[in-house]
């Protein structure tokens, strides 16, 4: 569903990135310059970009998490914690990428950075969306969180790509749905599958799973002696997925199971 991770995390790099100007220049790092050492902002501030510029994410998250930590008022701090959350998602430590996300937002919710965090923590969400086949508890966090997003910054930069996976987020909900529904007909539990069914069309009918979704309404109410459920369910297959040959196999059951309904 998403680009590869290092175009992925050009993208945003370029977005988050402002460019900085700093006297001197950081010396030969190596790992241990991500334990404590104190140092004068800039310097950690670098030696952080220095390590993100080379896809070292982690140790990146960890200078800029010392940055905040050494020099919590400085300027530069505001900005660690922004670079420290981008740094955790680009290592895909998306928990850690959240919780930074989450205490910019905590200190600074007024900062014209906020849609950016706000961002960041959707994209967490969304790029951990497993199978339908399993429990979808991120998905609808995911769903959550690009909500919250496009409620609070709707002309933000990152609204338009929030509401695209928006809708991704929908199909996998309905899909689930259908999963669900599918199995409990199987099993014969036609109320049950009914009411899954019924859930795809209420609250996903803008979803690719809607025909599905309204042909497995006419099997299911058939099965339970409803003919007339049966029969509306089937027109309005007919009305809006004419060509669809989820709507052929409604009208063949229609014709052969309740033919004067």
């Amino acid at each position: 569903m998403t680009a590869s991770p290092m175009r992925r995390v050009a993208l945003l790099a370029a977005v988050l990135l402002p460019a900085i100007l700093v006297a001197g220049c950081a010396r030969n790092q190596n790992r241990a310059d991500t334990q404590y050492v104190a140092r004068d902002v800039s310097t950690l501030y670098m030696a952080g970009k220095q390590r993100l510029d080379r896809g070292r994410f982690a140790e990146a998250a960890i200078l800029f998490d010392e940055v905040e930590r050494q020099h919590p008022y400085s300027p530069w701090a505001r900005r660690a914690q922004l670079m420290s959350a981008f740094s955790y998602y680009a290592a895909r430590d998306y928990t850690k990428s959240i919780q930074s996300a989450q205490r910019f937002l905590s200190i600074h919710p007024g900062n014209r950075d906020a849609p950016y965090a706000y961002y960041l923590i959707a994209l967490c969400y969304y790029e951990q969306i497993s199978d339908v086949t399993r429990d979808q508890k991120i998905t609808l966090q995911a769903n959550d969180a690009l909500g919250e997003l496009i409620r609070r910054f709707p002309d933000s930069r990152y609204a338009a790509d929030a509401r695209l996976k928006l809708d991704l987020v929908a199909d996998h909900l309905a899909g689930k749905e259908m999963e669900i529904g599918r199995f409990y007909q199987r099993r014969r539990e036609w109320i049950a599958a009914t009411m899954r069914f019924r859930k795809v069309i209420d609250t996903y009918q803008a979803t690719s799973h809607t025909p599905e979704a309204l042909h497995r309404l006419v099997e299911s109410y058939l099965a339970l002696g409803m003919p007339e459920e049966a029969k509306r369910a089937a027109a309005v297959l007919g009305k809006n997925y004419p060509d669809s040959t989820w709507y052929e196999r409604s009208y063949r059951l229609m014709q052969q199971y309740a033919p004067n309904a």
